[in-house]
C-alpha cells in the first residue's frame, strides 16, 4: 500500500497518493492549484482533435478496406513501395502524443496493407522484383535512403504497441537481415564491419553495377501522372539514374539500419543488437579518423576507404555525386552523407558516449576550414570531387548542428548550430512562439484537408507519391512543445523540412495514460516544455477539464533513457523521484509548472511502458 502524506501546504499541494493501478514504484504526486487554461493549452487539444479527424478523412479517401493504397503500383526510387506507406507518416507519432486509438489502428492497417500490396505487386523488367516487390515482408533490394523512408511508420509503431507479436517478430527478423544473424541474407560482413552494398534488402546485397532500370522501374507512360522530378517521358525517368551505378560496397546511408536494430534492442535488451550498433558505428568513426575527419562515402568490399579506385568521395549519393538532370542538362548536387547522422544519434541514445557526436563536430570543422569569401559573402562547400571541395553555399556549414546541440545541450554546440524559432523560445526570446507554432500547424491541417477535398485524381491516375504532400498529420509543434522533442529533418534543418525517413523519436519527455493503459497524454491534459537544460527540464501541465480529474505518467526521454531525479511543483520543495518515470494526479481545472532535475542518457532505452517496469 502507498502511504498518503502531505508534502506541500496551500493551494498548490503536492502529496503522495494511491491509485487503483499505480504506474510504478516512484512517487505519485497531486497538483490541485487552479489554472485557467491558457491559449496554448486549448490549441494543443484542438490540434490533436483536428489531426485525428483529418487523418480519418484522408484514410477513407485514399486507402481501401484492406489498407491498400488506392494508386498505381510501381517499383522505383521515384515512386514505389516506400512512397506508398509514407502517406501515413507521423501517424504513429500522433497517437503516441495522445491522439485517439483510431489513428494507430489506421497506421497499422496501412502498414499491413502495404506489406500485402507490394508482396503481390511484381515487376516485368526489373530483375530482382519479378516475384514480388517485397519478400519476407521487406523490400527485396533498394538503397537505405528509400528503405529508411519506407520504414518511417514501422520504426515508430513500437512507441504505442511494443508488445504486438507481429511487430516484435518483424523488427527482429528485419534486423537479422543486417546484423549477419540471418545467413540467408548476406548483407553484412562481420569481419570487415561493412554492409556490402548501398542497395540491399531481404534478398541480399546488389554486388554488381546498378542500372537505370533498377532505379526507375518498369516502362510506363508518365503523361497522366504527377511526376515529382518533372519528367514528361519514361526516357527522362530512366536517364535520371544514368549515373547511379556505383553501389557496391558500404556507404554512410547504410547507418540508417541502426534505427531498425535499436528498436530490436529496446524490446528485450538482447546484447547482440547493442553490440552490433556499437561495433558498426565505431567502424565508421575509425574510417572518418583515417580520412582526415571526414566520413568517406565509399568503402570497398575489402573494407578499404574509397573502393577499388581509392576515391573516398565516390559512390552514389556520396560527396562527389552531382549527376546530370535530363530535363535541364545541368548537374545537381545530391550528397546524402548528412542523413547518416541518424546512426550516430542512435548510438548516442544507446550509450550516452560523446564520441558519436564529436565525429560530426570534427567533420564540420574540416568543411568550415574551406570557407572563402565570394562577392563579400562567406561561403562553405557541400561537395568534394577529384578537384577538391565544391558546391559552395552561403554561410558556415552547420548541417546537423541543431541535432548535435539537442543531444549534448552544450553551449559550445549551441554556438555551432543554426538559429530556430523553437530554440529561441526555449532561450526566453519569444514568449508568443507556442501559440504561433500551434496555429501554424492547425492551419496546415486545414489546408491539407482542403487539398484532399479539392483533389480530382482517381486511383488509376495517381502514383504512390501523389498524395504525400496532403497527408494532414502535423506533429512538429506538438513534439517541440509537449515533449521538448526534436523531429530529425532532412537537411537543411528547418521547421518546414520533411522529417528524415526512418528516424527514431527523440524527446526530453513522453506522456502516458495510466488509467487507459496506453501511450500519449490523457484527454483534456496539455503540456508545455518551457526550458531545456543539461540537467533540468521545466514544463507546465494543465487539466483543461473543469469537472474530471486526470492522471498522467511522465517519462524521461522517448525511450526512458533519462532518469528523473526529482520533481518540484511551482516554488515548492523538490520531491525525490529517482526513476525513469513518475505519475501525477491533476485535479479538475488544475495546473502547475514542474521543474524536473534529470540525469540524461543514463538508462538503457526501452520500448516498455512505465507500469511494465515497476
Amino acid at each position: 500500500m502507498t502511504t498518503r502524506r502531505s508534502v506541500l501546504a496551500g493551494a498548490s499541494a503536492l502529496v503522495f497518493a494511491a491509485l487503483a493501478r499505480p504506474a510504478l514504484a516512484a512517487p505519485i504526486l497531486t497538483v490541485s492549484t487552479p489554472m485557467a487554461p491558457p491559449e496554448w493549452a486549448l490549441l494543443q487539444r484542438e490540434l490533436l482533435k483536428a489531426n485525428e479527424e483529418a487523418c480519418a478523412a484522408f484514410f477513407a479517401r485514399y486507402f481501401d478496406e484492406r489498407g491498400w493504397l488506392r494508386a498505381v503500383e510501381r517499383w522505383g526510387a521515384n515512386d514505389g513501395p516506400d512512397d506508398a506507406i509514407e502517406n501515413v507518416n507521423d501517424w504513429p507519432t500522433l497517437h503516441a502524443l495522445g491522439a485517439g486509438d483510431q489513428v494507430l489502428a489506421m497506421a497499422k492497417k496501412a502498414f499491413e496493407g502495404n506489406v500485402a500490396q507490394y508482396t503481390a505487386a511484381k515487376t516485368r523488367e526489373v530483375p530482382f522484383a519479378r516475384e514480388g516487390m517485397y519478400f519476407r515482408e521487406f523490400p527485396v533490394m533498394t538503397d537505405w535512403q528509400h528503405l529508411s523512408e519506407g520504414l518511417s511508420v514501422f520504426n515508430l509503431l513500437g512507441l504505442s504497441d511494443p508488445n504486438d507479436p507481429r511487430y516484435r517478430d518483424r523488427v527482429k527478423r528485419f534486423s537479422g537481415f543486417y546484423t549477419g544473424e540471418d545467413k540467408a541474407v548476406p548483407n553484412y560482413d562481420p569481419k570487415l564491419k561493412i554492409i556490402r552494398s548501398m542497395i540491399t534488402g531481404s534478398k541480399g546485397p546488389m554486388l554488381r553495377q546498378a542500372t537505370p532500370l533498377d532505379w526507375a522501374g518498369d516502362r510506363f507512360d508518365p503523361t497522366n501522372f504527377f511526376m515529382e522530378h518533372g519528367e514528361s517521358t519514361y526516357e527522362e525517368t530512366l536517364h535520371h539514374y544514368d549515373e547511379y551505378g556505383d553501389v557496391v560496397g558500404d556507404a554512410p546511408l547504410n547507418l540508417q539500419a541502426t534505427s531498425l536494430v535499436l528498436n530490436a534492442y529496446m524490446l528485450d535488451h538482447e546484447p547482440k543488437y547493442r553490440d552490433w550498433i556499437v561495433s558498426y558505428v565505431d567502424a565508421w568513426i575509425e574510417r572518418a579518423k583515417a580520412n582526415g575527419d571526414v566520413l568517406p562515402s565509399k568503402i570497398g568490399l575489402d573494407g578499404k576507404i574509397g573502393g577499388p579506385k581509392g576515391q573516398w568521395w565516390s559512390g552514389t549519393y556520396g560527396w562527389g555525386f552531382s549527376p546530370v538532370v535530363p530535363q535541364t542538362g545541368k548537374r545537381e548536387d545530391r550528397n546524402r552523407v548528412p542523413r547518416a547522422v541518424v546512426g550516430f544519434l542512435n548510438a548516442y541514445l544507446l550509450t550516452g558516449d560523446d564520441k558519436y557526436l564529436d565525429v560530426w563536430r570534427r567533420q564540420n570543422d574540416v568543411i568550415n576550414a574551406q570557407k572563402k569569401t565570394v562577392d563579400g559573402k562567406l561561403m562553405t562547400p557541400r561537395m568534394y570531387g577529384p578537384k577538391g571541395w565544391y558546391g559552395y553555399a552561403p554561410g558556415e556549414y552547420r548541417l546537423n548542428g541543431l541535432e548535435i546541440w539537442y543531444m549534448s545541450q552544450k553551449a559550445s554546440d549551441r554556438a555551432r548550430a543554426a538559429d530556430h524559432p523553437w530554440v529561441s523560445y526555449l532561450e526566453g526570446k519569444d514568449a508568443g512562439y507556442p501559440v504561433k507554432a500551434l496555429r501554424t500547424d492547425l492551419e496546415r491541417v486545414r489546408a491539407r484537408a482542403q487539398a484532399q477535398r479539392d483533389d480530382t485524381t482517381s486511383p488509376d491516375t495517381r502514383l504512390a507519391d501523389a498524395t504525400l504532400d496532403i497527408n494532414p498529420a502535423s506533429v512538429t509543434a506538438l513534439i517541440h512543445l509537449m515533449e521538448g522533442g526534436i523531429q530529425i529533418a532532412r537537411p537543411p534543418w528547418s521547421g518546414t523540412s520533411p522529417a528524415q525517413g526512418g528516424a527514431l523519436h527523440y524527446a526530453r519527455l513522453r506522456w502516458f495514460d495510466p488509467e487507459r493503459r496506453r501511450a500519449g497524454i490523457p484527454p483534456d491534459v496539455s503540456a508545455l516544455v518551457e526550458k531545456l537544460g543539461e540537467d533540468e527540464t521545466v514544463v507546465t501541465l494543465i487539466n483543461t477539464n473543469q469537472v474530471v480529474a486526470r492522471t498522467v505518467t511522465v517519462q524521461g526521454g522517448a525511450y526512458a533513457e533519462h532518469q528523473i531525479l526529482s520533481a518540484a511543483v511551482g516554488e515548492g520543495a523538490p520531491t525525490v523521484v529517482e526513476s525513469s518515470a513518475f505519475t501525477l494526479r491533476l485535479a479538475p481545472g488544475a495546473g502547475a509548472r514542474l521543474t524536473l532535475r534529470m540525469k540524461r542518457y543514463t538508462n538503457a532505452p526501452t520500448l516498455s511502458f512505465p507500469w511494465e517496469r515497476a
